[in-house]
C-alpha cells in the first residue's frame, strides 16, 4: 500500500478499504487465542453488523453473544447432535465435540428471521442481508486487528439447540462467529478472478 502522507484523503479511504477487504480470512476457532474484544469493542463490532442493507428496515436477523453458561449448554447441544447422529461414537470423539464450544475468546451465534416480518421481503433476501451484516462484522474486527472465523454444522439444524437457545418458528441459526488473537498465520487464499464470475452483457 502507498504511504498515507501521499495520498488524498479519498485515495487513502479506497487503499485502506481494498486492504481491509483483501487481507481479512478465515481463522478456525482453534488458532483464535486471547485477548479477545471487550464488551465495548464487541459493541462496535455489532454496531458495524447493523449498518448492513436492510429492505424495509426489518432487521432480519439477531446474534447471541454466548457468555460461559451459554457455552456450556452449547457443548451439550454439540454432544447430544453427535451422538443422535452416531450413537456408537468413540469417547475420543464426544470430548471434541464438546471442547468446540469453548474454543476461542469470543463466540457469537447468528440466526435469521426467516417470515413473520414482512411477506413483501422474501426469505433469500433476508439471509443476503444477513450475510451483509456478517461481512460489516468480520471486516470491523480485521481493521481493529482481530481474527475471525465463521463455523456452521449439522448442530444447527437439530432442535436440541433450538430449545437450549429458545429459537423461535421462522428462525434459523445459520451460523458461528468465533473472535480473537490469531495464534498462527497463513499464506493468503488465493481468490478467483473476476473474469470466473462475472459476464459481461
Amino acid at each position: 500500500m502507498p504511504d498515507s502522507p501521499d495520498l488524498p484523503d479519498d485515495a487513502l479511504l479506497v487503499s485502506l478499504c481494498d486492504a481491509l477487504i483483501h487481507s481479512r480470512q478465515h481463522v478456525g476457532p482453534k488458532h483464535l487465542a486471547e485477548p479477545g474484544p471487550d464488551e465495548a469493542t464487541l459493541r462496535d463490532l455489532l454496531a458495524a453488523a447493523a449498518a448492513a442493507p436492510d429492505h424495509g428496515r426489518i432487521t432480519p436477523w439477531r446474534f447471541l453473544v454466548l457468555g460461559p453458561q451459554a457455552r456450556q449448554r452449547l457443548s451439550q447441544v454439540f454432544v447430544d447432535s453427535l451422538l443422535a447422529r452416531d450413537p456408537q461414537a468413540y469417547p475420543d470423539q464426544v470430548e471434541d465435540a464438546r471442547k468446540k464450544a469453548f474454543r476461542g475468546p469470543v463466540l457469537l451465534m447468528a440466526i435469521a428471521r426467516l417470515d413473520g416480518l414482512d411477506p413483501d421481503i422474501p426469505a433469500w433476501e433476508r439471509l443476503l442481508s444477513l450475510g451483509a451484516a456478517l461481512q460489516n462484522l468480520l471486516l470491523a474486527a480485521q481493521a481493529r486487528g482481530l481474527g475471525s472465523g465463521v463455523t456452521s454444522g449439522r448442530a444447527l439444524q437439530c432442535e436440541r439447540l433450538r430449545q437450549a437457545f429458545d429459537i423461535a418458528p421462522g428462525e434459523q441459526a445459520v451460523c458461528f462467529i468465533t473472535l480473537g488473537t490469531p495464534s498462527r498465520s497463513k499464506p493468503a487464499r488465493p481468490r478467483p478472478a473476476v473474469e470466473d464470475f462475472v459476464t459481461w452483457i
